[in-house]
């Protein structure tokens, strides 16, 4: 038999003791894990990882980049397949399954933010991995609330009044524009095959209410920050064929680094001390 009292204990020590050893005893559930409690934020920067075009770095390199230069009150979510390597501190959860969506390029997951039943509740600030946040972006959440907005496609580099979209950082708020999602996810196939990338899809689908931001806050690296020079190296791999210095607006604070090169290939310091 278990002994219940210890020698000389009271009635009350022996209370205080049995909550004691409650409070230290492990909790276990066969039950399946559920995603973690929402609400308490009203402002999320999330991102998407899927597959192994990027590795873990650029998650905790984008994490790291938005912590420096946020100072509102937001959470950061990753949605992803594969957590290995993505640092504890970051918030991670699994990409919602989406039927039909076997052998498709990781952009492709996007239209799951559009969803009205999507998980997190409140303004999503969405960011692409290949990006380089450098300078306060608090404007970011703060410029015409309740709209959609989304980057004017960087061909406005070489065509004026380009009106297509770029999705490397939009803006949502839950359940805005949910005919993105609800019209892909009837044949995914579809849009898929038609489409060249999920931000032809966006830009199909939504044709009013929404806004760009403003070419001068989030610019190409590549094209308007580095002037389109000559580059070098096999696709995938490529880098500019002579390091530089970008042309830094004063109203720039984040770079997308669209197509090549990567940030982790680009050998121009200003990369190399910003994007960590």
């Amino acid at each position: 038999m278990v002994k219940k009292y210890h020698d000389g204990e009271t009635k009350e020590q022996r209370k205080a003791r049995k909550l004691k050893e409650k409070q230290k005893k492990p909790v276990t559930s066969s039950a399946a894990p559920i995603m973690k409690p929402h609400g308490h934020k009203d402002k999320y920067v999330v991102c998407l990882k899927y597959g192994n075009k990027y590795d873990a770095a650029y998650v905790n390199n984008l994490y790291n980049m938005v912590k420096r230069n946020c100072t509102l009150d937001y959470e950061f979510v990753c949605f992803t397949e594969d957590t290995t390597g993505i640092d504890e501190e970051i918030r991670t959860e699994p990409i919602p399954n989406i039927p039909n969506m076997q052998g498709a390029i990781g952009w492709w997951y996007k239209p799951m933010f559009f969803n009205k039943k999507f998980p997190l509740r409140g303004t999503l600030l969405y960011f692409d991995l290949d990006v380089i946040v450098f300078r306060n972006i608090d404007n970011l959440f703060t410029h015409k609330p309740g709209e959609f907005l989304i980057c004017r496609d960087f061909n406005r580099f070489m065509i004026k009044n380009y009106q297509k979209f770029n999705s490397s950082v939009f803006r949502i708020d839950t359940g805005q524009h949910s005919n993105v999602y609800d019209e892909f996810v009837r044949n995914p196939a579809t849009p898929i095959r038609r489409y060249h990338g999920d931000q032809d899809w966006i830009r199909a689908s939504i044709k009013k209410d929404f806004d760009y931001w403003p070419d001068k806050w989030i610019q190409s690296y590549k094209w308007e920050m580095r002037g389109k020079p000559r580059m070098t190296g096999t696709r995938g791999k490529r880098d500019f064929e002579t390091p530089g210095d970008p042309k830094i607006l004063d109203e720039t604070s984040v770079a997308v680094f669209h197509g090549d090169p990567n940030p982790h290939y680009c050998k121009d310091l200003w990369v190399r001390e910003n994007w960590k």
